[in-house]
């Protein structure tokens, strides 16, 4: 392909590869439509590529599908060079689904039975998995209402019938295959009922549909009003620990802490999350986490973070104190992943000598022997945040008379107390 010369109106401006589904938009400009469709749709941008003339007047969605319109001719003449140039032709897309058809299968499975509702939800996952435009064609047609309801009706998983198993995990895959925007979002998190039914989805489908269940409450979660989230039910946290424990995989996993980050802002969640073995899960992870691992220092990031939240509360601190390890994997973490992972730890362990109620000397001289103090001096010495510096600088003056006998801690911090 490299050889051959390919003529400039055949190639994309975004992708700079030849058009497979060349459309124009209302600049008058041909796009290749997955191209376009990402900028428009993923990255949000309502202004040409090329002319940077505005594309669509609002956010509608559907509106901004609509003004995709198939390049027809420049299709045709690009399939007619690639069979004179001996190149491997491209095959004609498939038209977009339109509203009446999506409206169809909605109404064919609410009404079939099991098998045949199967077959109409993995029609419509094929449909939503070709492009953005029947995705946005989906959602204004109602398919996200139309599957929240019958997720809903199939959350009582306990009469055990392997085909509602399998068209609830079908439904909650087109779900997350539909990408829903902001606004689709907001209306599912509005369903306390479909948000209440995730939750014994997680605990009883299968690992398909437990990870579905948890990137869509992320998505939801990030949306929704703080009044929704204050008082969410302690099987909630229950089930997101066990899917962050069982690692089904790292999306999954990613989803479950960004959840338990966004609701632990809020003190009664914290409780909750520590009463459902949070700080044992994260801990236990933590140990098995490499600290030189760059693929999975977000993950580790965001553990820290979590761990943080939870220790604002007494339990969350009284829990890492008391796991054999909680201290010590959270010192060896600073200085070790990032930045941002070192100022979490040295947050967690400010908070922890701190605040900690009863046994605070015994702490203290626990973090000197795990070498917790050493971390705090070397911290003062090499180049990281101002505000991490600031915060072991301060733990390290608030107990010098606890730690004096460390020879790490600096002479003037000793001298100021005094035997």
């Amino acid at each position: 392909m490299a050889e051959i010369e390919v003529p400039h109106y055949f190639i994309c401006p975004i992708s700079l590869d030849i058009m497979k589904d060349p459309v124009t938009v209302s600049t008058g400009i041909t796009y290749d439509r997955e191209s376009i469709e990402k900028w428009i749709f993923s990255q949000n941008n309502q202004t040409c590529p090329v002319t940077k003339q505005l594309l669509i007047s609002s956010s509608d969605a559907a509106a901004a599908a609509a003004d995709l319109t198939p390049n027809i001719t420049v299709r045709r003449l690009i399939q007619s060079w690639c069979t004179l140039h001996a190149v491997e032709r491209l095959p004609t897309p498939k038209p977009p689904a339109t509203k009446p058809q999506i409206l169809k299968l909605l109404r064919d499975a609410a009404k079939s039975p099991p098998q045949a509702q199967i077959k109409c939800l993995q029609k419509l996952r094929s449909i939503a998995a070709q492009n953005e435009t029947n995705k946005r064609c989906m959602e204004t047609a109602g398919a996200a209402e139309f599957l929240a309801a019958f997720v809903v009706g199939k959350s009582n998983l306990q009469s055990g019938l392997e085909e509602d198993l399998k068209a609830c995990d079908e439904a909650m895959a087109v779900l997350h295959g539909l990408r829903l925007t902001e606004s689709g979002l907001k209306t599912l998190s509005l369903n306390g009922e479909f948000v209440g039914s995730l939750t014994p989805l997680m605990q009883r489908g299968s690992d398909e549909s437990r990870a579905y269940s948890i990137m869509l409450l992320q998505q939801i979660v990030e949306v929704a009003e703080p009044s929704h989230l204050i008082n969410l039910r302690p099987d909630f946290f229950v089930e997101t620990a066990q899917i962050l424990k069982d690692q089904i995989c790292e999306k999954a996993s990613k989803s479950a802490l960004k959840v338990l980050i966004n609701v632990c802002a809020w003190g009664r969640n914290r409780i909750k999350a520590v009463e459902a073995g949070l700080v044992a899960v994260i801990i236990d992870l933590l140990l098995d986490l490499p600290s030189s691992s760059s693929e999975k220092k977000s993950s580790c990031e965001m553990m820290l973070t979590a761990l943080d939240l939870v220790c604002q509360c007494a339990e969350g601190r009284a829990e890492v104190v008391n796991h054999a390890a909680g201290l010590a994997v959270v010192s060896k973490k600073i200085l070790r992943v990032s930045p941002l992972a070192s100022e979490r730890g040295v947050r967690i362990l400010y908070s922890i000598s701190r605040f900690s109620a009863g046994g605070s000397n015994g702490i203290l001289q626990e973090m000197l022997q795990i070498g917790v103090v050493a971390k705090l001096c070397l911290i003062m010495q090499v180049d990281c945040g101002v505000r991490t510096k600031e915060r072991a600088r301060e733990m390290l003056k608030l107990h010098s008379r606890a730690w004096r006998n460390s020879p790490c801690l600096p002479r003037n911090l000793v001298s100021s107390y005094p035997s």
